[in-house]
């Protein structure tokens, strides 16, 4: 029995590899996969970046993209080697970390949905946009599977988070620091007196998430949000 667990272990975390990284798919909850891919941003450094796949029977969805095109083609790899039919995905923001991939998915004719305000920043640098805009604040990918919901500017003035019903997951992206954040990261699109008010809307919207998953980092529960808040206290005492 000693080598079972090492076994299991390999069966559920898959590493891809591409040319500019590494690609990982991990288990985290019943039916959820973290996807976690990693990018050299300066001043940062090498930054690894967060999405989802949610798996519905043999259908899939994915939740923000990974950085690059090519670990986005890593990624569908992944999906066919599990037999699983890409029914459609999102993206949370219109940063690299969230749309890098949207132009290969768009290629293989997969559904990418994004907010109106989401797809109008991507197309104003040029980049590849989703071919569906989301109708509303709140809206269902797939209803009870994958539902999205705006609460307003935080990191970006476009993010949006995403709900899984069936796990009660929230996927935060961005607009949630893990625990180990001690600062809120770049803030160049960054609505910060704005940003309180959006988590809020969203603790009271999932008071029953019993993960979250942050965009960069670990996941953890609805503290997440409280400790986004610390720091957006402690950026906005900065101008005081």
């Amino acid at each position: 029995m000693k080598f079972l667990a090492p076994f299991l272990f390999l069966l559920s975390c898959v590493t891809v590899a591409t040319e500019v990284s590494t690609l990982v798919v991990t288990p985290i909850a019943e039916h959820v996969y973290k996807h976690e891919s990693s990018l050299r941003v300066e001043p940062w450094g090498l930054v690894s970046g967060s999405g989802l796949i949610v798996v519905d029977g043999q259908d899939a969805y994915i939740v923000d993209t990974p950085w690059t095109e090519q670990d986005t083609e890593a990624l569908l790899l992944w999906t066919e080697d599990r037999k699983l039919n890409v029914k459609g995905a999102v993206v949370t923001h219109y940063h690299q970390d969230a749309s890098g991939g949207l132009a290969v998915l768009n290629k293989h004719q997969i559904p990418t949905y994004a907010s109106a305000q989401t797809n109008h920043l991507l197309a104003q640098k040029h980049s590849a946009i989703a071919l569906h805009n989301l109708p509303q604040a709140s809206a269902a990918i797939k209803s009870g599977v994958v539902e999205t919901y705006y609460p307003g500017a935080g990191h970006s003035r476009d993010n949006i988070v995403v709900w899984l019903p069936q796990s009660k997951t929230l996927f935060a992206g961005c607009f949630v620091k893990s625990v180990a954040s001690k600062n809120l990261g770049n803030l160049e699109d960054a609505s910060v007196d704005e940003w309180q008010a959006s988590i809020h809307k969203v603790l009271s919207r999932y008071p029953e998430a019993n993960m979250v998953i942050p965009g960069h980092g670990k996941e953890g529960d609805l503290s997440l949000l409280h400790h986004t808040v610390k720091l957006i206290k402690i950026e906005q005492s900065k101008g005081k």
